[in-house]
C-alpha cells in the first residue's frame, strides 16, 4: 500500500477510518525525522513525497520531505511514480473538505502513474517494468517511489502516453461510466453537460463522439472563448455553448441539428444544472458528479411530474469500491478506455507538466479559477 497505510470505508453514507496504529505510528516517526542529511538518506532509502499533517490551505500545509522506504514483503512492489495530476478532490482532501480522509500524516495525491521496479517473490500479476495505477483513492501519488500490496494497483500498457497514463483513474472512468451505466444511449442521440471544459467534460467529449453520440458542450463565457470552442470541437464536440444560451430562444434551432438529450451531466450545480434539466427530453436523466458552483441543485416541480425526468448522483469512488470484490468491471473499462487511447480516440486534457520541486507553482495554479489545463507533476 502507498504509506501512508489507512483504509477508508463508506458504510450508509457515512465515511469510517480503520487506522493501523502500529504501521501508522512508524510512518509518522519517519515522516518527523525527515529531512535527512544527503549521506543519510541514501543510507536510509528514502523517497521523496508532498506531505500534509494538518488540514488547511495547501500552499500552508503541504510540504516537500523525505521519507524512509519500507522493506519490501513477499506481496510486495516497489514502483517508481512517473507522473500524478493534482485533481480538485485532491485540495478538497488537503483543505480536510471531501467525504474520505486519510489518517494524517497523509501524502497528497488520488491519481498517478508508476513503473513496477521490483517484485516480492510471491506477487503473481506484476512484473518489473510494467505501468501502474491505484485502484482506489486516498493512495497517496505525489512521491517519488513508493512499496506497494499488489492488490492495490491495475497494470495498464505502457505503450499509452504518459500523460494519458497519469490521467486515467478518475476522469475518463467518471465519463465512462456516467455514459453507460445511467441511459441506454444509442448512435445519434444527444448528451448536454456543464463544466465541458474540466477533465471529465473532455473524456464525456470524446468517448460519446467514438460511440457516435451527439454533445451539447455549455461553458462559462470567457475572453478566449472561441479558443476554447475550436479546442473541443477539434476533439469532437458537436456543439459548444455558453451558460447563457441556454435561456435563450436561439436554443430551439439548435434542436433542430440534433435530438433533446436525453443524458445530462451536471458538474456544476446551480443555476447550470436547473438550466439542464430544462432541455432533457421526457424521462431523461439528469446525473450530478460534481458541484464547481457551491450551490444546490434546484429541481422544478414540473420536470417532475410533466417530463417524469430522473436525478441521479454519480460518484466513481464508490463505484470502484462497490466493484472491488469483482475486478472484471473494472478491467474491462480500463481495456475499452485504454484502446480508444491506442486508437488515438481518447487523449490526455490539456496538461501543465511541473517538476514535483515545484510543487508551489503547480498548486496554486490548480487552484486558480476558469482553468482548463491540468497541472501534472512529474517525477
Amino acid at each position: 500500500m502507498w504509506l501512508p497505510l489507512h483504509t477508508v470505508c463508506s458504510r450508509s453514507q457515512t465515511v469510517c477510518r480503520r487506522s493501523f496504529a502500529a504501521v501508522r505510528a512508524n510512518f509518522i516517526a519517519n515522516a518527523n525525522a525527515s529531512l535527512f542529511s544527503h549521506s543519510a538518506g541514501l543510507a536510509a532509502q528514502t523517497y521523496t513525497a508532498l506531505l500534509y499533517r494538518k488540514h488547511g490551505d495547501p500552499s500552508q500545509v503541504v510540504q516537500l520531505e523525505d521519507v524512509a522506504l519500507p522493506p519490501i514483503g513477499a506481496k510486495d512492489v516497489l514502483v517508481k511514480m512517473l507522473a500524478a495530476p493534482i485533481n480538485p478532490s485532491d485540495i478538497n482532501m488537503i483543505q480536510g473538505t471531501y467525504a474520505i480522509l486519510p489518517d494524517l500524516p497523509a501524502v497528497g495525491g488520488n491519481e498517478g502513474v508508476a513503473q513496477v521496479v521490483e517484485v516480492g517473490s510471491q506477487v503473481k500479476s506484476l512484473k518489473t517494468g510494467d505501468w501502474v495505477i491505484p485502484k482506489d483513492a486516498g493512495l497517496g501519488t505525489w512521491r517519488t517511489e513508493a512499496v506497494l500490496a499488489e492488490d492495490d494497483v491495475i497494470s495498464l500498457p505502457n505503450d499509452i502516453p504518459l500523460l494519458s497514463a497519469a490521467t486515467l483513474g478518475v476522469n475518463p472512468c467518471t465519463a465512462f461510466r456516467m455514459l453507460s451505466d445511467f441511459e441506454d444511449l444509442k448512435p445519434g442521440e444527444t448528451v448536454i453537460q456543464n463544466a465541458a471544459n474540466s477533465g471529465v467534460g473532455q473524456a464525456v467529449i470524446e468517448i460519446a463522439a467514438a460511440r457516435g453520440i451527439n454533445t451539447i458542450n455549455v461553458v462559462r463565457d470567457r475572453p478566449e472563448f472561441t479558443q476554447l470552442s475550436d479546442r473541443l470541437k477539434a476533439i469532437g464536440a458537436t456543439h459548444v455553448i455558453k451558460e447563457e444560451a441556454l435561456r435563450r430562444p436561439e436554443i430551439k434551432e439548435l434542436f433542430k441539428a440534433c435530438p433533446k438529450p436525453k443524458l445530462a451531466l451536471n458538474g456544476v450545480g446551480g443555476k447550470s444544472a436547473t438550466e439542464l434539466l430544462r432541455h432533457l427530453q421526457f424521462g431523461g436523466s439528469m446525473v450530478t458528479y460534481g458541484g464547481m458552483a457551491k450551490q444546490p441543485v434546484t429541481v422544478p416541480v414540473s420536470a417532475l411530474i410533466f417530463k417524469d425526468v430522473k436525478v441521479r448522483g454519480f460518484w466513481v469512488t464508490k463505484w470502484k469500491k462497490d466493484h472491488s470484490n469483482d475486478g472484471r468491471a473494472f478491467r474491462a473499462m480500463l481495456d475499452e478506455l485504454c484502446h480508444l487511447i491506442q486508437q488515438g480516440k481518447l487523449t490526455a486534457p490539456a496538461c501543465n507538466q511541473v517538476g514535483l520541486q515545484d510543487y508551489s507553482k503547480a498548486l496554486d495554479a490548480a487552484m486558480q479559477p476558469f482553468t482548463s489545463a491540468k497541472q501534472v507533476l512529474i517525477m
